[in-house]
């Protein structure tokens, strides 16, 4: 596999190499105010493609972060449910405590509320068969 990956980036380099010696003629962009510059156009292509994926990732960056803190509360959450002293902990069989794997042994396990995701991942049930609860204080 090292050496498709290998193959496939010496082939892109070779395909826009090629394509940047074909299109090294200047070309005129064109501002407001009669504003004009001359650039080769591969050069300007480049720019506007590098521009465009600075802008999709500026576009994806709140989706990430927003993503990045639910799994950071849900990691915290499980690491708190499996401390010792917290009420039952997670048996080795999957499940929460001693009492089977339905999302109400959660929910009991010393009067802790958990939210119907970390529930779901605690006792292995569907997220729809985990009534969801108000949050601890």
């Amino acid at each position: 596999m090292r050496y498709v990956t290998a193959a496939l980036r010496w082939f892109l380099f070779l395909v826009f190499f090629l394509f940047a010696l074909k299109n090294h003629e200047l070309v005129s962009l064109r501002f407001y105010f009669d504003l004009e510059w001359k650039l080769p156009l591969v050069l300007l292509l480049f720019v506007f493609f590098l521009a465009g994926a600075v802008i999709g990732l500026l576009a994806l960056l709140p989706r990430v972060m927003r993503q990045r803190r639910e799994i950071n509360t849900a990691l915290a959450e499980v690491k708190w449910l499996r401390e010792p002293g917290t009420g039952k902990r997670a048996g080795a069989h999957g499940g929460a405590g001693t009492s089977g794997s339905s999302g109400a042994s959660v929910v009991a396990a010393g009067g802790v509320g958990v939210t119907g995701a970390t529930a779901a991942v605690l006792t292995q049930a569907p997220l729809d068969a985990v009534a969801p609860v108000p949050a601890r204080k």
